[in-house]
């Protein structure tokens, strides 16, 4: 069983309420946004809080990803963290949030960048058609200045998680081939939109050429809600076919997948849906990928 291999989950928010602002878990709450109403966990979210859901799995490390604090607190939150990781160990490392589009972004990049726990920057940058589904009122990613903030990730050494939808991927694979120095990690296997599996699996294949390009197992229940076993088994394993065994990496995302099921609804899913595959696979899928791809350094 995974629970008895070494974890080390890539996506983690943590939040203190009373510390920080977080736009998107403040009242008004409402159903018809892209992932449903956010009230269930719309309160603080602490270390301990993810350890006790974490209970029963071996976690090694946890890489504790932007959590949607307001903008202005994007260096407070590093602050926070880092301080979390220099008193306890975790998390292991921060993955900080940063406009790209902003003509003031390297300085922000430069600030994170002085954090030692920093090892990249999320901008969530999910554009749809659909306005239910899009989270801004347009792709940023098409836009020249988003491109210049991107180029600046390699020179202070951060990844970037990508946080968009298929339809985007085609033209964004161009956009980091001309950046192989960057590593990329794709969130939540992609975000395949129902209805829209052939451009998910045409925009997934456009990133998985490129060697720098990774890719996270979670969030299945983000563009199908409820979800189920069923459905997810050809979802998570046509994304390890594309990515391979090396470039792919389970992640809880709690406790905003909380919204969708109990951490051991969705790991345990994930342990069933590879269960045949080899024990050296296993391991990479659930902490060894994570360790490199992150940098983590704890050779497990």
């Amino acid at each position: 069983m995974a629970r008895d291999l070494p974890f080390i989950d890539v996506h983690v928010h943590l939040w203190d309420l009373a510390r920080i602002a977080y736009p998107w878990l403040t009242p008004p709450f409402a159903d018809d946004g892209p992932n449903g109403s956010v009230e269930p966990i719309a309160r603080t979210y602490l270390l301990d809080d993810y350890l006790a859901d974490a209970q029963g799995w071996d976690v090694r490390g946890i890489v504790h990803v932007d959590a949607g604090a307001d903008a202005s607190a994007a260096l407070a939150e590093t602050e926070w963290l880092q301080g979390l990781h220099d008193a306890r160990g975790l998390p292991n490392a921060i993955v900080a949030f940063a406009a790209l589009d902003d003509p003031d972004v390297e300085a922000l990049l430069d600030q994170h960048a002085a954090h030692h726990a920093v090892r990249g920057i999320r901008h969530i940058v999910n554009w749809h058609s659909d306005p239910r589904r899009t989270y801004g009122p347009r792709d940023v990613t098409q836009e020249e200045a988003w491109a210049r903030g991107f180029a600046l990730l390699g020179k202070y050494g951060l990844s970037f998680d990508l946080q968009a939808y298929p339809g985007q991927f085609s033209a964004l694979a161009k956009l980091i081939a001309k950046h192989p120095e960057t590593q990329v990690i794709i969130n939540h296997t992609g975000m395949a939109v129902p209805g829209e599996w052939d451009q998910w699996r045409v925009g997934m294949a456009a990133l998985a050429e490129l060697p720098n390009v990774a890719t996270k197992l979670s969030g299945m229940g983000f563009t199908h809600r409820p979800w189920t076993l069923d459905q997810a088994r050809p979802y998570i394993l046509e994304a390890i076919e594309m990515f391979g065994t090396d470039r792919a990496m389970f992640a809880s995302d709690f406790p905003t997948d909380k919204l969708f099921g109990s951490f051991a609804q969705h790991l345990d899913a994930y342990d069933t849906i590879t269960s045949d595959f080899s024990e050296d696979e296993r391991r990479g899928l659930w902490g060894r990928n994570a360790d490199r791809i992150y940098r983590l350094g704890l050779g497990i």
